[in-house]
């Protein structure tokens, strides 16, 4: 099954993940960077080691993210559905902050992991609890060189995980509030950081 359109009727977004190198902390065979981003929700990538089991996501130049989309189904994958993830930033791997920690409970489908807040834009998703809704104070984005995302439990004490589809999401245009009011930018990373190892979609802006 193809990942299918998104519209987004409060903001603009665009998908940002093409311009970033890709690496996982382990893979199963057959099962890593490429079916994770395939843009088809039949296939997944498999962990294959010890937790926490992480996505590296490594820019080439200062980013604005504001969400992750992420697709996971715990009808289908079962103890190897993630029940606990965080997302880390900063310039790279030496760096990193937590910016949001979500507690998932029976997935099934996209769900949006929020680095930033928007007075327009509920946040409300059944299944999906952020740890920080306040976000951080951080607004519309955040703006990093580098992204990690974390696994940190599984449902039933399960070990490898299986996440499906992963999108980053970026502001298309400048939101018009923060024209007026100012975005807050926490975290902000001023180095071009380490380069992650296994390269895919390697695409300049």
């Amino acid at each position: 099954m193809q990942a299918p359109e998104f519209n987004f009727p409060h903001r603009e977004f665009r998908e940002i993940g093409e311009e970033a190198t890709w690496s996982l902390s382990s893979a199963k065979q057959g099962n890593g960077v490429e079916q994770l981003r395939d843009g088809n929700t039949d296939t997944f990538w498999q962990s294959d080691g010890p937790q926490p089991h992480l996505i590296n996501i490594q820019f080439h130049r200062k980013v604005k993210v504001s969400e992750l989309r992420i697709y996971t189904s715990y009808k289908i994958d079962e103890s190897y559905t993630p029940s606990c993830i965080s997302v880390r930033i900063g310039t790279g791997r030496h760096d990193l902050q937590e910016v949001q920690t979500v507690d998932l409970k029976e997935p099934d489908g996209w769900m949006s992991v929020h680095l930033a807040k928007a007075s327009m834009t509920n946040f409300s998703q059944a299944g999906c609890v952020p740890r920080d809704p306040e976000m951080g104070g951080a607004v519309d984005f955040v703006r990093t060189w580098f992204i990690q995302l974390a696994v940190l439990t599984n449902h039933q004490n399960g070990r490898d995980t299986h996440i499906r589809q992963i999108q980053v999401l970026g502001p298309r245009t400048a939101d018009r509030c923060s024209l007026f009011r100012g975005a807050q930018e926490p975290l902000l990373a001023q180095g071009p950081g380490e380069v992650a190892s296994e390269a895919f979609l390697d695409v300049a802006p």
